[in-house]
């Protein structure tokens, strides 16, 4: 183990021995053995458990943020569809306003028709009726428009103040779900405070035990087909992922500095030219399903009956992840969590004729799966972007 808890750990253990040492002479206190299997499982499970839910919170937070974005963009469009609609107010109602000035300026008590009759120059008569004509119909399309743009200013006003409404209402939301996500995060932190390091070693190899069992088991099941080659944009995607390699993980980040794990698939997906869902929770609504028997790399593998987590299928049962708080983008068995399916991005895609995996660099699959090496909680967040 690594990291801050390491150091937390290590801190923790000189403060003890300076105590004992400062203390009367007594019998030595016996090692501490560390927790048998069946605690370690215990504990491995609330870990689990603890992580899972501030995963969940995560993409609740990711997909509030996703709306936010949305959400801004309409209201500002919506702000300078209402600023134009006013200009055009403002212009329609001078036009009606020069209207009536020269209609008043222009007034008679005579009819047209006597005026024609009394007129010393019948033709002209009739051609200036012409004009009154013309100038009354654009008077009276002035006012229809008039009309209308109060109508449209009205109507975008109305959007706008509700499009506004909706954004402070995202605004809050997601910062209860920021405050949510820390709230999850610290509660991980506090119970791996409480561990030794050498409860942490057994931790990590019981952990460790444990995934190699299940995905032995899972290879041996035959889910999975013989090797498939990818389309051009899952290669590009691959390609991508296997870039960012040693990243951190940070919870609601996009790159290209940290990941948490929908941002690295999407991101993935985003620079190979085909946009997915930002969530993990979308991307498995909204993609293509496939059998795991037809993974082929650039697919994602999505995980948990929530579809809380996910990854981007490297190929030969191997998975690259950003697994969780604490631990980095790494390359992790396909089955380090519970399966739920997996989607195709891009269904319509042709396998490349020729194909050459990427050549990854060391320790890539070092580290904790779960992300029990080190851990910082983010700070609450004190004000709203």
């Amino acid at each position: 183990m690594s990291g801050t808890l390491l150091r937390l750990a290590c801190t923790a253990a000189v403060a003890a021995a300076t105590v004992l040492a400062a203390a009367p002479a007594t019998a030595a206190p016996e090692p501490d053995p560390g927790p048998p299997p069946a605690s370690l499982a215990y504990l491995l499970t609330d870990l689990q458990s603890l992580y899972r839910k501030a995963e969940q919170a995560t993409e609740a937070y990711n997909a509030t943020e996703e709306k936010l974005k949305k959400q801004r963009t309409e209201t500002d469009r919506l702000n300078r569809a209402l600023a134009r609609a006013r200009l055009s107010l403002h212009d329609s109602r001078g036009a009606v306003g020069r209207l009536a000035r020269q209609q008043y300026q222009n007034s008679s008590d005579i009819s047209p028709y006597l005026r024609l009759l009394l007129a010393r120059d019948p033709q002209h008569a009739i051609d200036q009726r012409h004009v009154i004509g013309r100038i009354e119909r654009e008077r009276a399309d002035t006012i229809n428009r008039l009309t209308g743009n109060e109508r449209k200013a009205d109507e975008l006003a109305r959007k706008a103040r509700k499009a506004l409404d909706e954004q402070l209402a995202l605004t809050e939301r997601r910062k209860k779900e920021r405050d949510q996500v820390v709230k999850r995060l610290h509660d991980v932190e506090e119970l791996l405070a409480t561990l030794s390091r050498d409860q942490l070693a057994a931790l990590s190899e019981f952990e460790k035990n444990g995934i190699t069992k299940a995905q032995k088991k899972f290879m041996a099941s035959g889910a999975l087909s013989s090797v498939r080659r990818p389309s051009a944009e899952g290669d590009r995607a691959l390609r991508y992922v296997v870039r960012q390699l040693g990243k951190p993980y940070e919870w609601g980040a996009e790159g290209p500095k940290s990941y948490d794990c929908s941002g690295l698939t999407s991101q993935a997906w985003a620079e190979a030219g085909a946009p997915i869902p930002r969530t993990s929770q979308e991307q498995w609504k909204r993609l293509r399903r496939i059998p795991l028997a037809e993974l082929r790399p650039g697919d994602l593998v999505v995980y948990f009956p929530e579809a809380t987590h996910v990854a981007l299928y490297l190929g030969d049962g191997m998975v690259v992840q950003a697994p969780r708080p604490g631990a980095k983008v790494k390359v992790s068995p396909i089955a380090a969590n519970p399966l739920l399916g997996a989607v195709r991005p891009d269904p319509s895609g042709k396998p490349l004729r020729r194909y050459a995996p990427p050549k990854l660099p060391q320790g890539v699959t070092d580290g904790s799966d779960e992300g029990y090496d080190g851990y910082a909680a983010p700070a609450p967040d004190s004000s709203a972007r």
